[in-house]
């Protein structure tokens, strides 16, 4: 049989791809990798870069180029049968993995190569020392015995967060609300309607329907003057795949418990105290005492402001709404009709400013400016949905740097969020360069009827983050797989490029390059920028210490032995809302049911680097504030400092390589509206 996935050159060919082809795809380039290296490592020659780790590289390279295309389609084009062959073949992946890792032969060759070789360059020498580190996080030391059990519990984790991820898009896609009566919509925008709208024809009924997909969900809480509707839509979201969720069978509390106690059992069969510890091991955080310190810093400066927004929230839906008792599926609607009164504008009102394709140009404008690149749009290419759009990046004498798909808008079958994944990264092979090629996904408002898509804010600046995370994988110059792109790039620096491109959103000179109104295509007015600008900080403080319980909540519950305990959970989310929250959900809201950034998605004791990252990204954005926001000088720098490197040095080396010192906070106090609290 023709097997498309195992055709490795050129692009994936996304509509020949069938479920059949994963499992046999999957199992011949991992019988071909282990069986040359069971060859190479009989071989009676002393390994070096060239013979061994090169190779290496080859054969991951190989396996990505399979896998990659299957991962990304189980998450973008979910079905049955593709979900079924994606989850058989996990146990079948996280062994190989082990093999590799836990391969003592491998080990000491790799070792070799590290302590021997004279001519290397400092890159490949700390790639060497960061596979080294991970083969003593894989098990390598271990005893035979605890050795296969750290296989097991791999092979565990892999398909418990693959379930934990499948019982909430299942638990998203079945949930939907009909409503006949338009009494019942008051307040929701023509846009909200209209995408209701579009949501009923396609499941052919009559009315509107809102959905748990974010962009319908988000129309009601923040307009639908109907409260009760609120509470319902609210309700079904935060207890989406939990003990209170339509479906028992989609409840991820035990699977949350499986989570956390295999992860306790692998972080002391490694010798650390706990999983916090495991994760910390390859971060820039030392200890998990100094991310304690820091996100508890940061609540300290930013909760008195919190309170002061929520209490202002209160006073609003007292005094104009008639609400004494504003409840968890209040505060966004009340939020949205303080910033109407306050600023004399709502998010909606900037929809039509932001119609995609001119938010993309524009981005590609920016990107074209600051790092001296030019994007092309190319239709040659297999796509897996008809929304979907490629582009090439080319360098300015003319040779192809990179290239990327965009999927931009929310659909049933697809996960929710945002995300850059990759197809390869960039890698100098015998035969030639291999460029690196991305996947960047969002899950913003789709178009509706003959209107064109048309963003919020809020979306745009998602896309510039998403946008940001693919720069620092395609302008890469590191030739190394490992440390080449956001490979090998300490976790909690890896949000520093895609934070700091949210930064330019909110700059005139790029809001008039992203935006035209979608009709007259009349760049934002004035007035409205002015407005937008004046709302910039408007509850700030409550984002940001939303944030902080979340990080506070992982770091803690991966820092508790007993985390996986019945209860613990919910004592753990109890105590850090007492510390950091300033609006108590209900008793009902099951947050962590869904949290897939640590249960399913490599943010494990690892949520904390978003604050951590936008310390570096505000700081590093300052720079570019100081000296002009389109200096030639500070984008080359940017780019040959942060981006061009990747991995191939400490995260902090190339901060202070690009800053001239290292990170200082006061660039994130004052972009978050807090100064005052310095």
């Amino acid at each position: 049989m023709h097997n498309p996935l195992l055709q490795t050159d050129g692009l994936p060919q996304f509509s020949a791809i069938q479920a059949e082809h994963v499992e046999p795809a999957l199992e011949q380039v991992l019988k071909d990798n282990r069986e040359w290296l069971a060859r190479r490592l009989a071989a009676p020659i002393q390994a070096s870069w060239d013979n061994l780790i090169y190779p290496l590289d080859e054969v991951g390279n190989r396996l990505e180029r399979v896998w990659s295309p299957v991962s990304h389609l189980n998450a973008v084009a979910n079905t049955e049968s593709l979900r079924t062959a994606y989850n058989a073949c996990l146990p079948k992946l996280s062994d190989y993995h082990t093999d590799m890792g836990q391969n003592q032969a491998l080990y000491e060759a790799v070792k070799t190569v590290a302590d021997t070789e004279q001519n290397l360059e400092l890159s490949q020498k700390h790639a060497l020392a960061r596979s080294l580190l991970s083969f003593r996080l894989s098990g390598v030391a271990l005893p035979e015995d605890k050795k296969q059990r750290y296989r097991e519990i791999s092979q565990q984790l892999s398909s418990l967060s693959s379930k934990f991820s499948d019982n909430i898009l299942d638990a998203t896609n079945a949930w939907f609300k009909q409503i006949t009566d338009l009494a019942l919509l008051n307040g929701i925008p023509e846009s909200g309607l209209d995408m209701a709208q579009q949501a009923a024809q396609q499941r052919q009924l009559s009315g509107w329907v809102f959905t748990l997909d974010f962009p319908s969900y988000y129309s009601v809480m923040a307009y639908a003057d109907n409260r009760e509707l609120r509470a319902e839509l609210y309700q079904a979201y935060t207890t989406r795949a939990s003990d209170l969720g339509t479906n028992l069978a989609w409840d991820n509390t035990q699977t949350m418990r499986d989570i956390l106690r295999l992860r306790q059992e692998e972080a002391e069969l490694l010798g650390f105290a706990n999983y916090a510890e495991v994760s910390l091991a390859m971060k820039m955080a030392d200890t998990t005492q100094e991310v304690i310190d820091f996100l508890a810093d940061l609540a300290k400066r930013s909760k008195p402001f919190a309170e002061l927004e929520f209490a202002e929230i209160k006073v609003f839906a007292q005094e104009q709404l008639g609400l004494n008792d504003v409840q968890a599926w209040d505060v966004t609607y009340i939020s949205e009709k303080m910033k109407e009164a306050r600023f004399d504008f709502t998010d909606e009102d900037l929809k039509p400013y932001f119609p995609v394709d001119k938010v993309i140009q524009g981005l590609f404008s920016l990107v074209e400016r600051l790092y001296n690149v030019r994007i092309q749009q190319s239709t040659a290419v297999d796509i897996w949905h008809p929304d979907v759009t490629f582009y090439q990046v080319y360098e300015v004498d003319g040779s192809l740097r990179a290239e990327f798909y965009l999927d931009l808008y929310a659909r049933q079958h697809k996960r929710g969020g945002a995300w850059m994944s990759d197809y390869c990264g960039r890698f100098k092979r015998k035969d030639g360069l291999q460029i690196p090629v991305a996947f960047m996904t969002c899950n913003g408002t789709p178009p509706v009827g003959d209107k064109p898509a048309l963003f919020t804010h809020d979306e745009v600046v998602t896309l510039f983050h998403e946008f940001g995370h693919g720069l620092h994988h395609m302008l890469t110059k590191v030739d190394y797989p490992d440390i080449a792109g956001i490979n090998g790039v300490e976790w909690d620096a890896v949000e520093l490029p895609s934070q700091f491109m949210e930064n330019w959103c909110w700059e005139p000179e790029v809001l008039n390059l992203i935006s035209g109104h979608w009709q007259t295509g009349e760049p934002l007015p004035k007035d409205l920028f002015d407005k937008m600008q004046a709302a910039r900080h408007f509850q700030t403080a409550m984002m940001m210490v939303r944030q902080l319980e979340f990080a506070l909540f992982d770091m803690r519950l991966h820092m508790d032995p007993q985390a996986s305990e019945p209860g613990h959970v919910e004592q753990i989310q109890a105590e850090v809302r007492q510390q950091v929250a300033v609006v108590q959900p209900p008793a009902f809201n099951r947050m962590a049911h869904s949290f897939s950034h640590i249960f399913a998605g490599g943010y494990a004791a690892g949520y904390y680097s978003y604050k951590w990252a936008e310390v570096l990204s505000a700081d590093a954005y300052a720079r570019f504030e100081e000296d002009g926001l389109f200096s030639a000088e500070v984008g080359q720098a940017f780019l040959e400092e942060i981006l061009q490197v990747g991995g191939s040095r400490p995260a902090m080396e190339s901060f202070v390589a690009f800053r001239g010192r290292k990170p200082q906070i006061d660039a994130l106090l004052r972009h978050s509206g807090l100064v005052q609290a310095a």
